[in-house]
């Protein structure tokens, strides 16, 4: 079974012109924190991921899952 959480940080952040200094800003958090989010080198605490999806104002699901997301353009079966 795998540990990974899955994220789409860096999507939300490029729809929305916001570089990871400024999300981390946002979130009081070292710049360096949100590139090992995107990247998945960390696993966020609760509270910082619903703090992550309350700075997108979108659910928590849209932003980290267990599972690999879609792509993006790309047809599901």
């Amino acid at each position: 079974m795998s540990e990974n959480v899955h994220n789409r940080i860096a999507v939300l952040r490029a729809e929305r012109k916001v570089s990871r200094r400024q999300l981390a800003d946002a979130l009081g958090v070292h710049y360096q924190t949100v590139g090992y989010l995107e990247r998945g080198e960390f696993s966020p605490s609760l509270h910082l991921a619903l703090r992550i999806a309350e700075h997108f104002g979108v659910p928590v699901e849209a932003v980290f899952s267990t599972k690999p997301f879609p792509r993006i353009g790309v047809a599901a079966d």
